[in-house]
């Protein structure tokens, strides 16, 4: 007896370039306006999309890396290890990563299951998230932010003149690291009128893990209107001691910014 074999299409290189193209530029159109865009894919990036999308947010994460995670992916000090200490332990166990003990209120996590289970959470939970971009500007109507300027993070490497792409939103959350790179952006644009004691960056003070843990959540939080600021942008913007090689804040920090922008009520991009 005969088995049909049936017969398998050739692949065809331009088929394959026509379905990328198509499928990325109807997503990414679609995703022009939305209710929060995140600025960094970070750990308080990843975590504040994924509670905002739970929460019913249309929420766009942009990162200008190939990948997200940040530094994450190395964990503390190049060994793919992250500590967590005991306040941020209940994120990690909604998220599903696994957490060992290590007394005194650490917990020690696989930095390569933490960034892709951190990552795989927010997709599943609506977070759009779109690589290989980066925010060069902001979008300002009155006194109010509302949305930001894109380019392919090529476009800045090879300091190019390429018009950039404009994204609406109702709420942006600079989620930059170190370099809190939407605050500069502002400070450059409109002037000193930060939400700081001096209306500008105060700067990332030196390493001290247990004060520094602490004032990156309370330092998240807006910075002008229509701007929050989390992870550890926060303390660059407010002053904060530098965390070190902890990851705990940083997710404390995400949940944190979520939940004002969703207690605000004021995140709708029109």
């Amino acid at each position: 007896m005969k088995t049909k074999m049936r017969r398998r299409a050739a692949l065809d290189d331009v088929v394959i370039s026509r379905i990328i193209i198509e499928e990325f530029t109807r997503d990414f159109s679609d995703c022009l306006q939305s209710d929060v865009a995140i600025i960094g894919g970070g750990p308080a990036g990843m975590v504040a999309g994924y509670y905002l999308a739970r929460a019913g947010k249309r929420v766009v994460l942009y990162e200008r890396k190939l990948s997200v995670g940040g530094g994450m992916w190395g964990g503390g000090i190049m060994f793919n290890r992250c500590v967590f200490q005991e306040a941020s332990k209940p994120i990690l166990d909604e998220f599903g990563v696994r957490a060992t003990a290590r007394g005194e209120g650490y917990y020690v996590t696989d930095s390569i299951e933490t960034v892709s289970t951190l990552c795989a959470a927010a997709v599943k939970a609506g977070v759009k998230i779109f690589n290989c971009i980066s925010a060069e500007d902001v979008m300002v109507r009155g006194d109010r932010v509302t949305g930001v300027v894109l380019n392919w993070s090529a476009v800045s490497v090879a300091r190019l003149h390429v018009d950039p792409i404009t994204a609406r939103s109702g709420a942006v959350v600079d989620a930059t690291g170190h370099d809190a790179e939407i605050a500069k952006i502002l400070i450059r644009k409109i002037g000193k009128k930060l939400k700081t004691k001096t209306g500008e960056m105060l700067g990332e003070k030196p390493m001290w893990a247990e004060v520094g843990e602490k004032m990156i959540v309370k330092h998240t939080g807006e910075i002008y209107p229509g701007v929050y600021v989390a992870g550890m942008a926060a303390n660059a913007v407010f002053g904060g001691p530098r965390m070190g090689p902890i990851f705990g804040g940083m997710l404390l920090s995400g949940k944190r910014v979520a939940e004002l922008i969703i207690r605000g009520g004021r995140a709708k991009g029109r």
